[in-house]
């Protein structure tokens, strides 16, 4: 699945309309009936309680959201609901597309049985194009309007919301009618449905403008928008349900987009992973790649197992654990499948710079290097990676210390590397290695990734919710499993144990990554579903869930 920008679902409307010939009010007729389809379904799964409160939603979605869903591509659904005399929505119409969508939605609502109410945020005669055409429909079918600030309009008396107030067109933070009737929705306590993205959501970021619709269920049309997987936007959006209306997604492909949702799909389609992981019935220890990793003090003695723990679960033959020389009596024996490789220490047991040429060797006879988890930091650290970088003939994750280590370098003016690498930040190292902070790292992800991805040659993994993966050659991709649970120490370790394991078997850095951090969080997932509250998960519970 896409996930496209504003602009670029602009241009898709574009080539649909005077391309391939089907009519804009076509599109918008298409857009009012699965609108309308997810509405009565809603309706229809909270039966003859009439969806009366956004509570009740929340809680049939429970499961769910549970489970790391939080969007899906639904299909078509009948136009029939049983209790339709039990309910009485309101249609909040913006003047443009967006409000067009809702009008169109509010005749086949009214088809079902549901009374509908249009509540016009500008007095209707404003309405032009394909949103004036349904405007009109809607009048001759003698749908009940009124207009906000002209005439009485009392939310409490409905038992939905239909938001169709401002779309992907619109910019900055809504105002005057706009404003107030998002304020007044989102308290009035009953649930709210969204045409195609909460109003008051900047559709390619995610950023929530003041005020900004809280939605129970967003009804996504043609293309997933970006700002819906990023948060804040995320959670006000709700429980999103992608629809079709009519554009082929081959044209997405046409004008460029580059941003895919991670599912398993596009996993085995778009990047050709093996989802099942076989394994050759002639296969040995060897088949299945050697990992070299440079992780751990005394102090942080933990990343290091947990990284080569993960590695080991993932399926790789091999780990070797080069560690600094006073940790390795702490070690001995706690996870008899490793190999050891004492490169030495300083008398504080933190990591000493002429482990360099020990590493180095070791790294000949190794299919990847991983370095950072709980590598802290020593004197000549910035040579120490930079001989790395320059000296490795494999595959190299960087994470964790290493990840701050390159903050502080130079690094685009070392040696070109002929194998590739991989950097897997949170929020707080990345804003270190683009030198912004954490609040601009967080306010678009997915063009931060992509930007620098392509800028300094390496494939990006910028951890957090729904983690962004972007490649030097420009395509990113956008997670879609994971718990909040996850949200424990060592789970990043666990994440570059995976993503090395995986290269060592023979992935290319994309595929690494993007599958890595797939399994990472179905594995987070399963390790919630095994604990009476998610909040008990540890990063060692991920691993025994792979």
């Amino acid at each position: 699945m896409y996930l496209v920008t504003a602009e670029q679902m602009r241009r898709l409307d574009g080539e649909t309309i005077q391309r391939l010939g089907i009519p804009a009010i076509a599109l918008m007729e298409n857009a009012g009936r699965v609108i309308a389809e997810e509405i009565v379904a809603l309706c229809r799964r909270r039966g003859g309680e009439g969806c009366r409160s956004a509570a009740g939603w929340e809680d049939a979605g429970k499961d769910a959201a549970l489970a790391g869903a939080a969007f899906q591509v639904s299909a078509d659904h009948a136009l029939t609901l049983d209790n339709a005399a039990a309910e009485r929505w309101f249609i909040l119409v913006g003047k443009g597309n967006n409000g067009g969508d809702g009008l169109a939605a509010a005749r086949y609502l009214r088809e079902t049985g549901i009374a509908v109410t249009l509540v016009y945020a500008v007095p209707p005669e404003s309405l032009s194009g394909e949103a004036a055409l349904q405007r009109d429909a809607a009048a001759a079918m003698g749908l009940p309007a009124v207009v906000y600030g002209r005439d009485r309009v009392d939310l409490a008396e409905c038992s939905g919301i239909l938001d169709a107030l401002l779309g992907t067109g619109a910019a900055g933070a809504p105002r005057g009618a706009y404003a107030e009737l998002i304020a007044a929705a989102n308290s009035s306590g009953k649930v709210i449905v969204s045409a195609d993205i909460p109003s008051g959501l900047n559709a390619d970021t995610g950023e929530t403008h003041e005020p900004c619709i809280h939605a129970s269920v967003t009804v996504c049309l043609a293309f997933l928008k970006r700002g819906l997987l990023q948060y804040p936007g995320a959670g006000a959006a709700g429980h999103v349900k992608v629809r079709a209306i009519g554009i082929p997604a081959s044209l997405a492909t046409n004008i460029g987009v580059q941003v895919h949702l991670l599912t398993p799909e596009v996993l085995h389609a778009h990047l050709g992973v093996d989802l099942a992981r076989r394994r050759s019935p002639d296969g040995h220890k060897g088949t299945y790649g050697h990992v070299l990793l440079a992780a751990g003090t005394l102090r942080m003695s933990g990343a290091g197992l947990l990284s080569a723990r993960a590695a080991l679960r993932a399926g790789c033959g091999l780990v070797t654990w080069a560690l600094p020389q006073k940790l390795l009596p702490s070690i001995i024996g706690s996870a008899p499948e490793l190999m050891l490789a004492d490169v030495g220490s300083n008398e504080d047991g933190t990591w000493r710079a002429g482990s360099v040429s020990e590493l180095l060797k070791l790294s000949k006879e190794r299919d990847v290097l991983a370095v950072g988890p709980g590598l802290g930091r020593f004197e000549a650290d910035t040579e120490w990676l930079r001989n790395l970088w320059e000296g490795t003939d494999c595959p190299l994750v960087i994470d964790a210390d290493a990840l701050n280590v390159l903050a502080d370098a130079d690094y685009k003016s070392w040696a070109s590397r002929r194998h590739p690498v991989i950097l897997t930040p949170h929020p707080g190292e990345m804003a270190r290695l683009a030198r912004i902070t954490t609040a601009e790292v967080q306010r678009d992800r997915i063009s931060l990734a992509m930007g620098y991805a392509k800028e300094h040659g390496v494939t990006l993994v910028l951890k957090g919710a729904h983690t962004v993966i972007a490649t030097p050659e420009g395509q990113a991709y956008v997670n879609t499993t994971g718990h909040p649970g996850m949200g424990t120490g060592g789970a990043g370790d666990v994440l570059t144990g995976i993503i090395s394991s995986l290269l060592a078997q023979g992935l290319n850095e994309a595929q690494a990554a993007a599958f890595g951090v797939y399994l990472h969080g179905l594995a987070g997932e399963r390790a919630a579903l095994q604990r009476n509250n998610p909040a008990a998960i540890i990063a060692g519970d991920i691993i025994e869930a792979l």
